[in-house]
Order: structure tokens, then C-alpha cells, then sequence
């Protein structure tokens, strides 16, 4: 008896210093965290009340923040009320607005697409079209930033635009009323080959999961369809729910979508699929790429893990973070990142990791060595720490420096914008093709325009040049250098020639999407699209696919 009660205090005693040290531990961080409240407000209220200067004290303050964000992850960010507007858009897919893209060119911004349906589109405005004033006030000089923000408002308000257009003698007027702009997740569904649905989703704002059903159910009843492919290539992310809402279409009701685990638990929750399956049969394969992110990355990771369904492209960008957005004073917040994600195996595909930085600064990706092999619920393995890996990987072409320039320049996009003038139609976006005869009148419309470019192998004899002067040996190759040069300047007429075919389907996508706007713009592209013929393979071979799901071991 004396034993057990000398164990027993000696418990209560450890237990009891345990306490004191957490309480210790609190009221430490508790003090650093006054100290330097403290320190902070008085050095910002030094520097206003002696600075020689006249101090812009928001300017000032934003830059402080701003710098101490900087030393955590990208993704955790202060949005000052100003901003509240393109946060509610990442969220809601909804925003006061006219309802169009934008782009620089020169010292103008011009309309790049107006969305079919809202103000800019019903007032008539078109690409190309250059904002010269904005509410009679001179738009030369103003950035994209300065336009959009001018351009958004609340709706039911009105906005004057003057623009000039290409082929019009003087300028026009347009008078819009600004409206809620509500974006489309699925901007896009249809049937690609004889009974293969497809579906393309471009955000996980509010109702992502309700649009997909949608377009599912439709593809289903409508078209017969016998499988689907779900493009996620460029999708950033948004929403954790919808990814799990989307996931639930394709499983049944009780599977784990997602784990979230962060250092405050009452915010760790399990997603589990709630509801009974649209269709958990249906041949699926989702499409993804270094453009698909956070919430894309729960659907095609959750889908591999499940071995619900395979993936085909490029290895996904690794962000598995998740950010709430918590209010801070004067209708500001902040986005902070409260935990990490993980998919069904047990596997987090975060990339890069945020919490050690090196030498110079930067955050560096997990090495291969440190990564985990996981299963999936057939037994294949898949690893963490760098994005989710598609089943079938494809290497995405290379494009060439003669398209980029024909790109940045603008030469295609105002290319289609002249042809449309001239052309009142065009065959459906899925028939219409760009012919030679076409292609030529492209390199006529060409002449005299700038769409020159640098080679790497120029940008690196250039530099060559530049390291041996500074080290006196130019003169001694001189003679050497002017015949390589000479062997290396490219001929932009050969090259238009010889990347006839890569230019030519671009040409064909933008020319599409003047008649037909965004959604002729993807179904144009859909015929020459290497991952979508890869999927149609994958599907045609029954034994392939449910191969792939199977794994090597089973």
C-alpha cells in the first residue's frame, strides 16, 4: 500500500510540473507576443510623429504585413476591403461587373472576351475593341488593375465606355449597367467520340458540385453516354466541399474524400461522402496538369486513391494547404493556411515545404528521398510530397518561339478579330478548320508587323559574348563568333513554314471562339486535343483500363 501511494504522488508530482510547465510555456508566449505588439506600435508611431517625410501610413502599414506574411506560404495573404471584391469572385464565382477579360497593349486596355450573356456582351462590345475613356475620363496609361476595378461595381449602377474599333472611322460610345456576374464552373459538356461524355471544369466556386451533376445527368439521359472524362487541367482550386461533392457523383455514400489536419483540432475534420452516387459505375478518367491545384488535386487524388477511376496528363502542382479566410478590423480579412489535406491512402501531396527556408530565402520542394509510398485501395502505390501522378503521363508539346511571339504580340488574337470582319459565319467550332489557303493569307497579313523572337541558342551566344569581353578574350574569337552568329540567325519565314501546323490550330480556336465565344473555344479545340485522344484510347481498351485500376500486384 505505502508502495502504490509513493507511485502515485510521484505521478500527481510529475503531472503537476507538467502543468506548470505548460501554464509557464503560455504565459511566455503570451509575453513575446505583447512585447512585440508593443514594440510594433510604438517604432510605427515613432516613425510617423519624426520621419522627415510625410509618412502615406496605409501604404506603410500594407508593406509591414505584407512582409511578415511573406515569411509563411504564399496562399496566407491580408486582404484589405479594396480587395474584398475579387475575393468574394475566387468564392462565390460572383461579382459586380460588366463581365468581360481584359489585356494590355501598349498604353490601352483592350477587350480580350466579353461573357455571352452580361453587360459588356449585350452592349455590344467585341475583342479587340480598345478602352479609350472610361466615364469621359482618358483610360491612357490606366494598367488591366485600374480598368477592372473601375469597370466592377454594384449592380444596377452605370458605366460609360468609349472605344475605339478597327475598321470604324470614329469612336463609339457604349453605356452599360453593371450586373452580378456569375462565372461558370462548367463553362463546357458534351460528347467527344461516339458515347464518352466530357466535362470541363474550370473552378470550384459555390454549386461546382451541383453543375458537374448536372452536366453528368444530362450527357447520361440525353446522349447515352457509357463514360466520362473530367477535365481539370488548369484549375487552380477553390472550394474544399465542392471537391468533396464532386467526388460523391462518382462514390457512394461513407467514403473518405479528405482528411484536415491543423494545430487547432476543433478545426481537423474527416469529409466523407454523404450522399448516394450519381453513377459508381461509369468508366472515368480525369484529365489534370501542372495547372491543377488544391481542390482539383483532392478530386483526382481522391479518385486514384479509390481506385475509382484513372488520371492522364501531368503531374499536378502539390498544394496540399488549406486556407480560411478570418475577419480582421475595418471590413479587412485575412486567408490564413490552417492545416494540411490528406487524400484517402493517407498521403499528403503538398510540394513544397513552406517551413524551412534556405539559404537564400526561398522554400524548397520535399526531396524524392523523403517521400512515402501509400496504398490505394486496390494495393497500387502512390507517393506523397509533389502532386498526384497521373496513371498514364504525357509529355505536352513544346511550343515553338516563333508561336509564343505570334501570342505575346497579339498577331493571332487580332488576326481572328480581322477575319471576323470580313467573315459574317464560320461552320459549327467542332467542323471548322483553317484551310492553307487561310493560313497563307495569315503569313500575308503578317507582312510588316513585329513578331521577332530570340533563340536560346542566340540568348546564350549573346551572353557567351558578353563574359568574354569582360574577360578580354572577344577580340581573339571575334571572327569566330560573327560565322556562328551568322549560322544561328533564324529565318522567321522558314519558321512560319515549319510550324505551319502548330500555328494553324491556334488560329483555328480563336477564329472559333469570335463566332462562338468561350464554349466555341474548347469544343474547337476538343478534335486535336492529345490527352482527350489518349482518354478515348484508354476507354476503348476495356482490358487496359480495368487493368490500370487492378494494379501490377492483383
Amino acid at each position: 500500500m505505502i508502495q502504490l501511494g509513493k507511485i502515485r504522488f510521484q505521478l500527481f508530482f510529475i503531472l503537476f510540473l507538467g502543468f506548470g510547465f505548460i501554464a509557464n510555456a503560455q504565459k511566455d508566449n503570451d509575453f513575446e507576443i505583447s512585447k512585440n505588439l508593443e514594440i510594433f506600435t510604438t517604432l510605427y508611431r515613432q516613425l510617423h510623429l519624426n520621419y522627415v517625410d510625410n509618412i502615406n501610413s496605409g501604404d506603410l502599414m500594407k508593406k509591414g504585413i505584407d512582409a511578415m506574411l511573406d515569411d509563411m506560404d504564399p496562399y496566407t495573404v491580408f486582404i484589405p476591403e479594396a480587395e474584398i471584391e475579387d475575393y468574394k469572385l475566387l468564392t462565390t464565382g460572383q461579382y459586380g461587373g460588366v463581365g468581360a477579360l481584359i489585356h494590355q497593349n501598349g498604353d490601352f486596355v483592350i477587350i480580350s472576351d466579353p461573357y455571352e450573356g452580361f453587360p459588356a456582351f449585350k452592349a455590344g462590345l467585341i475583342p479587340g475593341d480598345k478602352i479609350i475613356e472610361v466615364n469621359k475620363q482618358s483610360a491612357k496609361g490606366k494598367s488591366v488593375n485600374d480598368i477592372s476595378t473601375i469597370l466592377k461595381g454594384q449592380p444596377g449602377t452605370n458605366i460609360s465606355i468609349l472605344i475605339e474599333r478597327e475598321g470604324e472611322l470614329k469612336p463609339i460610345e457604349k453605356n452599360l449597367t453593371r450586373e452580378e456576374i456569375k462565372l461558370e464552373n462548367v463553362p463546357y459538356y458534351g460528347l467527344v467520340g461516339k458515347s464518352t461524355g466530357y466535362i470541363k471544369l474550370t473552378g470550384f466556386t459555390q454549386e461546382a458540385g451541383k453543375e458537374v451533376k448536372e452536366a453528368l445527368l444530362k450527357l447520361k439521359e440525353t446522349d447515352k453516354i457509357t463514360s466520362v472524362i473530367l477535365d481539370l487541367r488548369g484549375n487552380g482550386g477553390g472550394l474544399l466541399q465542392e471537391a468533396v461533392n464532386i467526388v460523391n457523383l462518382f462514390v457512394d455514400k461513407g467514403q473518405l474524400v479528405v482528411n484536415t489536419k491543423g494545430k487547432v483540432e476543433e478545426r481537423n475534420f474527416s469529409h466523407v461522402t454523404t450522399n448516394s452516387a450519381v453513377d459508381n459505375k461509369i468508366p472515368l478518367i480525369v484529365l489534370v496538369d501542372r495547372g491543377s491545384a488544391s481542390a482539383s488535386e483532392i478530386v483526382s487524388g481522391a479518385i486514384q486513391d479509390l481506385d475509382r477511376g484513372v488520371i492522364i496528363g501531368q503531374k499536378t502542382f502539390g498544394k496540399g494547404l488549406v486556407q480560411n479566410i478570418f475577419p480582421v478590423s475595418y471590413n479587412s480579412q485575412v486567408k490564413i493556411t490552417i492545416a494540411k489535406y490528406y487524400i484517402p491512402s493517407g498521403r499528403c501531396i503538398q510540394a513544397i515545404d513552406y517551413s524551412h527556408k534556405g539559404e537564400n530565402g526561398n522554400s524548397d520542394k520535399f526531396p524524392d528521398s523523403l517521400k512515402t509510398a501509400f496504398k490505394t485501395k486496390n494495393g497500387r502505390t502512390v507517393y506523397d510530397g509533389g502532386g498526384i501522378e497521373p496513371d498514364f503521363i504525357l509529355t505536352p508539346e513544346k511550343t515553338s518561339n516563333i508561336t509564343i511571339s505570334l501570342i505575346t504580340k497579339y498577331h493571332i488574337f487580332n488576326y481572328a478579330n480581322y477575319y471576323k470582319r470580313l467573315n459574317p459565319s464560320i461552320s459549327p467550332a467542332k467542323e471548322f478548320t483553317v484551310s492553307d489557303a487561310m493560313y497563307d493569307n495569315f503569313v500575308q497579313y503578317l507582312a510588316g508587323k513585329d513578331y521577332d523572337y530570340t533563340t536560346k541558342s542566340e540568348k546564350n551566344l549573346a551572353e557567351l559574348k558578353s563574359i568574354a569581353e569582360k574577360e578580354n578574350y572577344f577580340d581573339a574569337i571575334k571572327t569566330e563568333y560573327q560565322a556562328l552568329k551568322d549560322k544561328l540567325i533564324h529565318n522567321k519565314n522558314e519558321d512560319l513554314i515549319k510550324n505551319k501546323e502548330e500555328i494553324k490550330l491556334l488560329l483555328k480556336d480563336e477564329i472559333a471562339s469570335r463566332y462562338y465565344y468561350q464554349k466555341g473555344r474548347i469544343e474547337s479545340s476538343l478534335s486535336t486535343d492529345n490527352e482527350i485522344k489518349k482518354a478515348l484510347e484508354v476507354f476503348n481498351d476495356e482490358k487496359l483500363f480495368s487493368k490500370t485500376l487492378k494494379g501490377s500486384n492483383n
